[in-house]
């Protein structure tokens, strides 16, 4: 694991296809070693500055797997019943590997559709896809999707490092758009309401495990 790990750690994030190999050799041994998945998630948990990453929302869970000094996170992504996003951006690239459930992810095209006056109807699908168990793809950061998922969708993220210090949300259906910006520039307030409890994760893995995700 520990080549596999600093393997990622020498990509280069700008060539994506490096990236999508390298990656996809971790996400499949994770993914087809469920009890070496299980550990590494237990080993997260027991570590204080890994467990302060992971974050609980109403429909989403993410738990940090790894945190890496080069800027690169492992996560393990839980959707919940009524997940839904708007179209968005992200702040980096990623590659993702579905585990279990599925989602109907839509493309819309690059960031470059959009300004400081954005105007979601703009933003029309370019192609709908739907994420099954053992799917792999990685999303650069310029581009513009959205996922509507199955519950308890579990998926397995390479989260690369950071590029910008916000990212865009749109919601066509009322013509708003806002920016969303990371950590650094949050409420801590605001970072703190998100945060992960030690019972939350509990809760989750103990779930994952009732459904045959985890050994």
């Amino acid at each position: 694991m520990d080549d596999l790990l600093a393997d990622i750690s020498k990509l280069d994030w700008t060539d994506l296809t490096a990236v999508t190999t390298t990656s996809d050799i971790l996400l499949t041994r994770l993914d087809t070693e469920r009890d070496l998945l299980r550990g590494l998630i237990d080993d997260a948990l027991a570590d204080p500055k890994l467990l302060r990453l992971c974050e609980h929302y109403d429909i989403l869970d993410k738990i940090v797997i790894h945190d890496d000094p080069t800027g690169w996170r492992l996560r393990l992504h839980i959707f919940l019943p009524g997940y839904f996003d708007r179209p968005h951006n992200h702040r980096w690239s990623y590659v993702s590997r579905i585990l279990h459930g599925s989602y109907t992810h839509t493309l819309y095209g690059t960031e470059d559709l959009i300004s400081d006056t954005i105007d979601p109807a703009t933003l029309l699908p370019r192609m709908v896809r739907t994420e099954q168990p053992g799917d792999t793809y990685t999303l650069h950061h310029t581009m513009i999707h959205s996922v509507v998922a199955q519950p308890y969708t579990t998926s397995l993220i390479v989260r690369g490092p950071a590029v910008k210090d916000r990212f865009v949300v749109t919601d066509r259906h009322t013509g708003h758009a806002w920016w969303q910006y990371g950590t650094a520039n949050e409420d801590p307030a605001e970072t703190a309401r998100k945060r992960m409890t030690p019972d939350q994760a509990t809760a989750r893995v103990r779930h994952l495990t009732e459904l045959g995700l985890l050994s």
